[in-house]
């Protein structure tokens, strides 16, 4: 066992809680497969957990992978710093890099999803000798969706949530309505119909119960114009990288999806024309071969 993880529990399904410590705090995180396969970590958004890439842990380790799943920091049973710039999107990036250097690994391929992308995005970018190859769904690239939100009143629009999550207090207050309602509602409405259901609902709802979780988590979002990340002088991501694009995401353009890819040497971008901003929840099956075969693992007929 590696400095600074520890395996807390190993469960009938083959998952392993894990706790690693990195950057300061302390991340749980879920593992399957091979402890000697090659490694990938998987990189939840708002409003999930670990728990939002349940439909691609289990293809990825009977592939062969060691798969590990934050819970990224203020989610969940994560730690939750209480500071907003405890959030900024530089911190974020170096979780994940000090993840990967306690789990043993010297490089690990990364796959993220909404805030989970970005933040992939610029670890790949901050900490390239980490990343072995990228695959983001329906994130953009930080500098990329910066450079488009000026001169995109469109995308403005879109992303007037990020506006409102700077109040003090009224969001946190909002979300709580009802039993988690109005948090519910937005991933009802944004998505096809049937893609959650109501045991995924049940897990959401006791993840965001979690002490301090709500007001974390909407840390990220206003340490994002608080704190703005460090620009490197070189944004481009060199290593291998795979954008998947549910083209009915209603909270990005998709045009933002073709200047991210410009920013990547090797880069390939493929649209799910009838998928929206939750396409690893509407398309697994697709989805998880993608990933596999970019990773270079092995599909199973069931795959």
């Amino acid at each position: 066992m590696h400095e600074g993880r520890r395996v807390v529990n190993a469960n009938e399904t083959g998952l392993r809680d894990s706790c690693f410590s990195t950057n300061g705090i302390r991340l749980h995180a879920v593992e399957a497969g091979p402890e000697d396969g090659p490694p990938v970590v998987l990189l939840h958004g708002f409003p999930e957990y670990w728990y939002g890439w349940n439909r691609q842990i289990g293809p990825l380790a009977a592939a062969g992978f060691r798969v590990i799943v934050p819970d990224q920091r203020g989610y969940n049973t994560s730690d939750k710093p209480v500071r907003i710039a405890d959030y900024a999107l530089d911190r974020l990036a170096d979780d994940v890099a000090g993840l990967i250097e306690t789990a043993g690994m010297e490089r690990a391929a990364l796959v993220g999803h909404d805030w989970g992308g970005v933040v992939a995005w610029w670890v790949a970018a901050r900490h390239s000798g980490r990343v072995e190859r990228l695959v983001v769904l329906n994130a953009p690239h930080p500098v990329a969706f910066r450079r488009w939100l000026r001169t995109s009143p469109r995308q403005w629009l879109r992303s007037w949530y990020i506006a409102f999550m700077q109040i003090p207090g009224l969001p946190e207050a909002l979300c709580r309505r009802r039993g988690w309602r109005p948090l519910m509602e937005g991933l009802w409405s944004s998505s096809r119909p049937g893609t959650f259901s109501e045991v995924d609902f049940h897990r959401y709802r006791d993840a965001w119960s979690q002490p301090g979780a709500m007001t974390a988590m909407i840390h990220w979002y206003r340490a994002l114009l608080r704190h703005p990340p460090a620009i490197p002088s070189d944004v481009r991501i060199h290593m291998p990288a795979l954008i998947l694009w549910g083209a009915r995401d209603r909270f990005i353009e998709r045009r933002v999806a073709d200047e991210s890819l410009a920013l990547c040497d090797q880069g390939r971008l493929e649209v799910f024309e009838e998928t929206t901003h939750w396409i690893q929840h509407e398309e697994p099956e697709r989805v998880n071969r993608r990933l596999i075969e970019f990773l270079g693992g092995s599909v199973s007929p069931a795959t």
